[in-house]
C-alpha cells in the first residue's frame, strides 16, 4: 500500500489519492492514503519533530544535560511556520534560539531568554502564517534582528559577532547563513528543505542541491554538540560520519525523522482494520472517525516509543564501537556477499578502513550503525514473514500490541483477523528485537550456533520472558535524567549479555521452542525465584563481586534493588541450567542452587572463570574460543551438580550430598587442586593452559553423569 507523508503542504494529496481509491472501490478506501482530512494530521500532532527530538534529548543526555529542564543554545533551519520547525521549536521551553534561516529571512537573538523567546515562538507558530519578519523586534535581545535574504550587506553588532563566533563586522546573506551553520553552539537543528552540511571529502556536485551550493559548509567544520534532522537531506551520510568522527552526536534523517512515516504506517492499519468494522455493520464511518480522534495521544505515544528505542540502540551500540567492530565487519561482508548491502552507495567502509579503525580502537560511528540497524531488520523481516514465526501463538500476541488500547478492548477478535496480520506481527517483533540486541545480534547467533533466523526470534522471546527483561528495561528507563547515560547503556550492556547467553542455551536445546507458553511457563518461576534469593545461593567469591557492582551501581544513584538485580545478571548465566537440572532430578530449584553454589566453591571455578574471561579476543576466532571455554565450564558444572544428585534420597539433605559427592570423587578432586594450584602460581593464564584445566575439569564428571545431565 502507499503511505503518502501527511505534512502541511501533501495533507490535500492524501484526500485525492483516498477519493480515487473510493472511486475505484479499492479494498483500502480511505487507509489507501495517510493523513487526510479524516486522519492524522501530522502538524497538529507535531509527530514528525517530536520524533526527532527523541533523538535530540538522547544526544544530550549522553553529555550529561537534561533540555527539558536546563536552558542551551539553538540555531537552525526554518521557521515558525513549518510544521517539523515550527513544532521542534516548541518541544523546550529552554531553548534559547541564537539564530535561524530559512529561504526568506535571516533571524538572530544573540542572548536570547528562553521563556520570552518561547513564548514569542509560540505566538508565530499560532499564526494562520508567519514569517521570521513577524517576530517582536522588542523581543529580541540587543545586537540582534532580522534581515531578507535579499539584503546586498548585513552589518553585525559586537554581540552577533561574538553569539557566531566569528570576527567580521558584516556580511552578504550567504556568508552570514554560513556562519550561522558553524556557530559555536550547543544544537543544529534542521527543519527546513536542502543540504547544508556535506563532508570535506565531497564537492558540491556530489551533493545534487545546487541551490544551497553557496552556504553548505563541512561536517568537520561544524561546531555544534548535537545534530538534529528533524527534515530530510539536510546533512549528507558523509558529513554526518565526518562529524560523528569527530566526537560529535548526530544519527541520521532516516532515525530523527522516522516518526512521521512510522505514525502513517499505525494510520493505515488501524482504518484497515475498523473499515472491516464498518462493513461488518459493527460501526458507522462517523463512530470511525471520532474513534480516529480519541487515539491520537495513544499513537503518538506507540510511535515515539520506536523512536526512543532506536536512538536507545544505537547509542548502546557506540559505547561498545570497538569492540563489536570485528562482529559488524563480519556483518557487513554478509550483506554485501548476500546482494542485499551496496557498501559504496550506503557510505559504510570496506575492509581496509575497517583495519585503520580497529588500529585507532574506534568503531562504526553512530551514522553508520543506523544504516546498518535498517538492513538488519529489512533482512530479518523478509526471513520471518517467509517462516512459521507470525503463526507462533506467543510471538503472535503482538498483534494486539501494535494497536492502541481502545481497539484491543473492543475489537480483539478483528485484530486477529487483520489482513496484513502477519505483516504487523512481523514488523512489531523484529523492531522490539533488534531495538534491544543490535543490528549484529541475529547475524553473530547464527555464527555460533548454526541456526535459522525464525529459530533466533523464538530462542530470543523465550530468553527475555523468562528473565523478565521487559520489567528490567522500564526500570531503566525510569531512571532517564537521573543517573548517568552511561551508568544506564552498562545496565543494558549487562541485559544484552544475558541475552546472548540464554538465546543460545535455549538453540542449543530446540525442544524448548516448540511451544514458547509451556516452556516460559517451566523456566519464568524457577529463574525468578533465583533472581530473588541470588545473594543467599551465590558462592562467596561470586557474592563478593555482586555487592561490588551493588555498591558501586547505588553510589551512581541506581535504586538499591535495581542495582543488585543488574549486579546479578553476571551470575544468572547459570540460571537456566540450575532449573532444568531441578527439573530433572525433581528436586526444588533452591537446594540444586544450593550444591551448584557448593561444587562452584569447592572447585573455586569462579577463579577459572574469570581466567577465561580475561582471554584476550581480538579476533572472530578468539572470541569464539572464549566462549567455547565458558561453555566448558557451564557444561561441566551442569553436569556435575545433576551428578550429586544420583541415587540420593529425596530426603538428603545439601551437606550429605556433598560429602557423598566428595567421597566417591575423591581422587579426582586430588587431582583437581593440583593442578589448579599449579595454574594459579603462575598467574594469569593463556589459552593452553586453560585447555588443561578444562581436560583435569572433564575428568571430575564420571562416564555416564554427561549423558544423564
Amino acid at each position: 500500500y502507499l503511505v503518502v507523508a501527511a505534512d502541511k503542504g501533501t495533507a490535500t494529496f492524501s484526500d485525492y489519492a483516498n477519493e480515487i481509491a473510493h472511486e475505484y472501490g479499492f479494498w483500502l478506501g480511505d487507509a489507501f492514503a495517510s493523513g487526510g482530512s479524516v486522519g492524522y494530521d501530522h502538524k497538529k500532532m507535531g509527530i514528525t519533530a517530536r520524533g526527532a527530538w527523541e533523538s535530540v534529548k538522547r544526544h544530550f543526555r549522553e553529555l550529561g544535560h537534561d533540555i527539558q529542564s536546563e536552558d542551551f543554545t539553538v540555531v537552525g533551519v526554518g521557521d515558525m511556520s513549518g510544521d517539523v520547525f515550527g513544532n521542534g521549536m516548541l518541544l523546550s521551553p529552554h531553548i534559547r534560539l541564537v539564530a535561524a534561516f530559512d529561504h526568506r529571512h535571516i533571524f538572530i537573538d544573540p542572548n536570547p531568554d528562553a521563556p520570552t523567546s518561547f513564548a514569542e515562538r509560540q505566538r508565530l507558530f499560532a499564526l494562520p502564517r508567519s514569517s521570521w519578519a513577524d517576530y517582536d523586534s522588542k523581543l529580541i535581545s540587543a545586537g540582534g534582528g532580522v534581515w531578507p535574504r535579499s539584503a546586498k550587506s548585513i552589518s553585525l553588532s559586537a554581540a552577533a559577532r561574538a553569539a557566531l563566533g566569528i570576527d567580521r563586522e558584516s556580511l552578504a546573506p550567504l556568508d552570514l547563513i554560513r556562519a550561522i551553520l558553524l556557530a559555536p553552539v550547543d544544537l543544529l537543528y534542521n527543519g527546513g528543505i536542502g543540504t547544508y552540511v556535506k563532508s570535506s571529502a565531497e564537492n558540491n556536485a556530489d551533493v545534487g542541491d545546487r541551490a544551497n551550493d553557496g552556504i553548505r559548509v563541512d561536517g568537520a567544520d561544524l561546531r555544534v554538540k548535537v545534530i538534529g534532522e528533524g527534515g530530510n537531506l539536510g546533512v549528507t551520510q558523509r558529513g554526518r560520519i565526518e562529524f560523528a568522527l569527530k566526537g560529535g552526536k548526530v544519527y541520521t534523517d532516516a532515525i530523527d525523522n522516522s516518526a512521521g512515516v512510522d505514525c502513517s504506517d499505525h494510520e493505515v492499519n488501524i482504518k484497515i482494520l475498523l473499515d472491516e468494522v464498518v462493513r461488518a455493520g459493527d460501526m458507522t464511518a462517523k463512530q470511525r472517525d471520532a474513534l480516529l480522534a480519541e487515539m491520537t495521544d495513544e499513537v503518538a505515544e506507540l510511535v515515539l516509543r520506536d523512536n526512543y528505542f532506536q536512538g536507545q540502540v544505537i547509542s548502546v551500540s557506540c559505547s561498545r564501537a570497538a569492540e563489536l567492530l570485528d562482529k559488524q565487519a563480519r556483518y557487513l561482508r554478509h550483506l554485501g556477499n548476500s546482494g542485499r548491502l551496496n557498501r559504496k552507495i550506503e557510505f559504510l567502509p570496506f575492509d581496509e578502513e575497517i583495519g585503520e579503525r580497529k588500529a585507532r580502537n574506534q568503531g562504526l560511528a553512530a551514522p553508520e550503525l543506523a544504516v546498518l540497524l535498517a538492513y538488519s531488520k529489512m533482512e530479518l523481516y523478509e526471513v520471518v514473514l517467509g517462516s512459521d514465526v507470525p503463526e507462533d501463538p506467543y510471538i503472535a500476541a503482538a498483534l494486539t500490541r501494535y494497536f492502541p488500547k481502545p481497539l484491543r478492548a473492543r475489537f480483539a477478535d478483528q485484530i486477529l483477523v487483520h489482513p496484513l496480520r502477519r505483516e504487523i506481527i512481523a514488523t512489531h517483533v523484529i523492531n522490539s528485537m533488534i531495538n534491544r540486541v543490535g543490528a549484529s545480534f541475529v547475524f553473530r547467533v547464527q555464527e555460533e550456533s548454526g541456526a535459522a533466523p525464525a529459530d533466533i526470534v523464538r530462542a530470543y522471546m523465550a530468553t527475555r520472558e523468562v528473565f523478565g527483561l521487559v520489567d528490567f528495561w522500564k526500570q531503566i528507563e525510569a531512571l532517564d535524567n537521573v543517573v548517568a547515560d552511561a551508568t544506564q547503556t552498562g545496565m543494558i550492556i549487562a541485559a544484552q549479555q544475558l541475552i546472548m547467553h540464554g538465546t543460545l542455551w535455549f538453540l542449543h536445546r530446540r525442544a524448548y521452542l516448540k511451544d514458547l507458553e509451556v516452556s516460559v511457563g517451566r523456566f519464568a518461576p524457577g529463574v525468578g525465584e533465583l533472581t530473588r534469593n541470588l545473594p543467599h545461593l551465590l558462592a562467596p567469591a561470586y557474592l563478593e563481586d555482586l555487592e561490588a557492582e551493588a555498591g558501586r551501581l547505588t553510589e551512581q544513584r541506581v535504586p538499591d534493588v535495581l542495582a543488585r538485580r543488574t549486579a546479578g545478571m553476571d551470575a544468572l548465566h547459570s540460571a537456566l541450567d540450575i532449573v532444568e537440572v531441578a527439573g530433572l532430578v525433581e528436586r526444588d530449584t533452591e537446594t540444586v542452587a544450593r550444591i551448584y553454589s557448593a561444587i562452584d566453591t569447592r572447585l573455586n571455578l569462579h577463579w577459572l572463570w574469570r581466567q577465561i574471561a580475561a582471554l584476550p579476543a581480538d579476533s572472530h576466532w578468539q572470541g569464539m574460543a572464549r566462549k567455547a571455554m565458558l561453555d566448558d565450564v557451564a557444561s561441566r558444572m551442569r553436569e556435575l551438580t545433576a551428578g550429586v544428585f544420583r541415587g540420593c534420597n529425596a530426603e538428603d539433605d545439601c551437606e550429605a550430598l556433598l560429602e557423598k559427592w566428595e567421597d566417591t570423587q575423591a581422587y579426582q578432586l586430588g587431582r583437581w587442586d593440583q593442578v589448579r594450584g599449579e595454574l594459579q602460581n603462575a598467574g594469569s593464564l593463556d589459552m593452553a593452559m586453560v585447555s588443561v584445566a578444562l581436560r583435569e575439569l572433564r575428568i571430575l564428571v564420571p562416564a555416564g553423569w554427561a549423558a544423564e545431565a
